[in-house]
């Protein structure tokens, strides 16, 4: 997936300037964040420490630490912005942690995490094997990374109504779960498990629906999305043969993935071929 962004720091800027009123349009991530939150019971022990990566104004980041309040939240993300929202959701009795950072260059210790968490963020990331690798080395052997994305079908009507109005198609594309699953493995990582649905908004005018793609950043991913008042009106009319009930649709394809950090010695795919690690610990444990 290209990003017309040239780079994650300028993406981090670009969400920071829509912290302040992304919560009050991130129904879907908030809805898709409760469901994901309802796998937990696949943890195997509990965790001492949590990453919710990409956490964007906290929302989970604040849900998670209410569930597990002995362990420590990080709330990780590409954005201060969003970070300063993240930390209005911080209180004494439950802190979050707020880390800003790259998520193919995580700042923490190897093997130092327990649970991964990722809520429709990592598809922004342009590297999913880097990523992955990074989130396999930081996660603890039988840790658990729970993530959601968005899927191939994602935009499907508004990737119809552009193509009526112009004939270079400007939605991305997005990985589906045989590409994701294939990369977990190829990182190394265990039983991995991947599932998907799709979910379908209906906003009362296209109005709406563009406000909402603006406010939740996904606007930066269509190429040539430049609102006016032109713009929107063609836009519109060439929507109007999908609308159902006087509402425009707009859908997405949530894929769902689950893993588990592998025991050391699991070895992970790279070009150049197989590559094993152990830690300095168990080596001289094994010589003992």
């Amino acid at each position: 997936m290209d990003a017309p962004l040239s780079g994650q720091s300028a993406l981090g800027e670009s969400f920071g300037k829509l912290a302040g009123r992304y919560d009050r349009h991130a129904a879907l991530a908030q809805e898709i964040g409760k469901r994901l939150l309802d796998r937990m019971d696949f943890l195997r022990s509990p965790p001492e420490r949590i990453v919710d990566l990409g956490c964007g104004t906290g929302s989970t980041s604040a849900a998670l630490k209410k569930r597990f309040r002995k362990s420590q939240v990080i709330s990780f993300d590409l954005s201060p912005g969003m970070l300063r929202q993240a930390q209005d959701k911080s209180t004494l009795l439950r802190p979050l942690k707020p880390v800003c950072g790259d998520m193919g260059a995580l700042p923490f210790a190897t093997r130092s995490v327990d649970l991964m968490f990722s809520n429709l963020a990592s598809f922004w990331y342009p590297e999913p094997e880097r990523m992955f690798a990074e989130f396999r080395r930081v996660l603890r052997p039988q840790g658990m990374l729970l993530f959601s994305t968005l899927g191939p079908d994602s935009l499907s009507e508004l990737r119809t109504a552009w193509s009526v109005r112009d004939a270079d198609i400007h939605v991305p594309h997005f990985a589906d779960l045989l590409e994701l699953g294939d990369a977990l493995m190829a990182a190394g990582f265990g039983e991995p498990v991947m599932d998907v649905e799709r979910v379908t908004l209906h906003y009362p005018g296209f109005a709406a629906l563009a406000d909402e793609l603006d406010a939740t950043g996904l606007a930066f991913l269509l190429r040539g999305w430049e609102r006016d008042a032109a713009f929107d009106a063609s836009l519109e009319a060439a929507y109007e043969t999908q609308r159902i009930g006087g509402k425009y649709p707009l859908s997405f394809e949530i894929v769902v993935g689950t893993a588990f950090g592998p025991a050391e010695g699991q070895p992970r795919k790279t070009p150049a071929g197989d590559v094993v690690t152990f830690s300095v610990e168990s080596l001289l444990k094994s010589r003992r």
